[in-house]
């Protein structure tokens, strides 16, 4: 699989072996999204324009980057693409025009496809679904659940 050993700064160490490009993946993410995601230069800009930056385990240029490489596993371990809030001020600012939110959406997507859920009502205290506004526990499920 893809390794990752270092992911400090700018510099990501990755390491690739013939068993770590899923294919599927790639081109299911491809489909949904639209995107040409292969165009990514890795300039970062959207990782610094991004206001969840500081709250995502991986940076958003480094799940286009695992995106680019059908390294699925690495990227459903991470919390990245359910922390991206879609405000698109990445794809305002990229060079390449990179729609990010719509690639985040579209591993959102594969994730839940394959019944990987990400919430479960029964870890949400008890105190928050009861004061909590029913619209967003709507918004919730329909963004994390399969």
């Amino acid at each position: 699989p893809v390794e990752q050993s270092d992911c400090k700064g700018n510099q990501v160490a990755i390491r690739l072996t013939n068993k770590s490009w899923d294919r599927e993946f790639v081109q299911k993410v491809e489909e949904i999204s639209g995107e040409n995601f292969h165009k990514c230069m890795q300039c970062g800009t959207c990782s610094g324009a991004c206001p969840m930056n500081d709250d995502m385990d991986l940076p958003p240029r480094k799940i286009v980057l695992l995106t680019h490489l059908g390294a699925r596993e690495q990227i459903v371990d991470s919390k990245t693409v359910w922390m991206c809030a879609s405000c698109h001020k990445c794809e305002a600012l990229c060079p390449r025009g990179i729609d990010l939110p719509k690639l985040m959406e579209a591993v959102r997507q594969v994730m839940l496809r394959d019944s990987q859920d990400h919430v479960d009502i029964a870890d949400i205290p008890t105190e928050v679904r009861v004061d909590a506004p029913q619209v967003a526990f709507v918004s919730c499920f329909r963004k994390m659940t399969a």
